[in-house]
């Protein structure tokens, strides 16, 4: 009965907020259902096989494979909006409330609450880095709760990415596992041990801990070229439409996860392929007379691996930064990332913390322009395809404006 009211409640405020603009609703429905039944989660959960998908980077993105290859077995639950905290997830759930089968995108600090309430069948974890320190705090605690989360739970299957040190560590015990050599271009948080604190020596793709028995396991699925590679000598083309070797080792964790829950191996590889952008994410818009792809990087890994898929033939490079709470009023990261090595690209700083890029800029000796407003910095390159990487709230505030322009 309680939750039949938590459900009608969460209906009604949808509906509310649809009719006045704002939004459609899933944040506050899936908040008001949770206050008339805390328990509203677990009810939405039961029955179903679901998969949650965690880390610091990529969640939105290897949700979407997850739930393109899933869909080969039935109906999926899942996150339209990457809503990944309780309110969007109870949302998700009640919108696809038949869906046999759930993918649901995870913040990693909420993972350990979540896996309780869903009892999930499988859990991927992508990989573990510095993030918003205003808000997540210390990584390796991070990997502590994390671990300890999942030992609460042996027969979910964990599907994990051995060549990420820290997450490796959350699942080492864990008696079921699946290894996906799914990659890892940021070692910066992880060259001590987690669980010694001595240091990780690397050799080739291959690591391991001078202070503790804590190696790379051997993986289960791995990369090769265009082709992944996985158990009973599968080897199959990974034909991708979105770009980026990141996006390489998202699409094998998800084919991992899909197999794990029964999918066809073949058939779940070729979904991932269909999955074009994420929220806005790799599209390209035309802005007058440029064509601007958007690309969004929210911490240093992330934004490290976006900006390795920048093409420097492009005629120029917008990259916008905001301050705000979603993103971490501290920008100290910037000084993290490697912006050199855009000697030959037309680079424009914007965004409400564009002279804070700026200078960042100038010390990794890149010449470039300041234009606050990113429509305007797009305006302000020379004729022909742009290159435009923004975090959270600075990429979330140009599709709007973007929007508003086509109506």
């Amino acid at each position: 009965m309680r939750g039949r009211l938590a459900l009608g409640v969460a209906g009604a405020a949808a509906w509310a907020s649809r009719k006045a603009g704002r939004g459609n609703g899933s944040m506050i429905g899936g908040l008001l259902a949770l206050k008339v039944d805390p328990q509203i989660m677990k009810q939405l959960g039961r029955g179903r096989r679901t998969v949650l998908i965690t880390g610091t980077n990529g969640k939105s993105t290897t949700t979407r494979m997850t739930t393109a290859a899933l869909s080969t077995l039935g109906e999926v639950a899942t996150q339209a909006d990457g809503a990944n905290m309780d309110a969007g997830i109870v949302s998700a759930l009640n919108v696809h409330r038949d869906a046999p089968l759930a993918a649901i995108e995870v913040d990693e600090l909420h993972l350990p609450h979540i896996t309780d309430a869903l009892k999930p069948e499988a859990v991927v974890l992508l990989n573990l880095s510095r993030d918003q320190l205003d808000r997540v705090g210390e990584i390796n605690m991070i990997e502590r709760r994390l671990r300890s989360g999942l030992a609460r739970h042996p027969d979910t299957v964990v599907i994990a990415n051995c060549d990420d040190v820290l997450v490796t560590s959350i699942a080492y015990d864990h008696p079921n596992v699946v290894w996906v050599a799914a990659g890892s271009g940021w070692a910066m948080d992880a060259t001590s041990c987690p669980r010694s604190g001595e240091p990780i020596l690397w050799e080739g793709p291959h690591w391991y801990s001078t202070g503790a028995d804590f190696s790379r396991p051997q993986p289960d699925w791995w990369l090769d070229g265009d082709k992944l590679c996985g158990p009973d000598g599968v080897r199959l083309p990974l034909r991708l439409a979105l770009p980026g070797r990141a996006n390489r080792g998202n699409a094998a964790q998800a084919v991992a996860a899909a197999v794990a829950m029964g999918a066809d191996t073949e058939q779940a590889c070729a979904a991932t392929g269909t999955v074009r952008e994420i929220a806005g994410r790799y599209r390209t818009v035309q802005v007058g007379e440029h064509a601007a792809r958007l690309l969004l990087a929210k911490n240093p890994a992330g934004w490290q691996e976006a900006l390795s898929m920048i093409d420097h033939s492009a005629s120029g490079l917008v990259i916008a930064v905001n301050g705000q709470v979603p993103d971490g009023e501290d920008l100290s990261w910037l000084w993290d990332v490697r912006f050199e090595h855009f000697e030959d690209v037309h680079v424009v700083a914007a965004g409400e913390r564009a002279t804070d890029l700026a200078v960042r800029l100038t010390y990794a000796g890149v010449a470039h322009t300041t234009v606050a407003d990113p429509v305007r910095a797009i305006a302000s390159c020379p004729a022909g395809p742009v290159e435009v990487l923004a975090n959270y709230t600075a990429f979330r505030d140009l599709n709007r404006d973007l929007q508003e322009r086509t109506r």
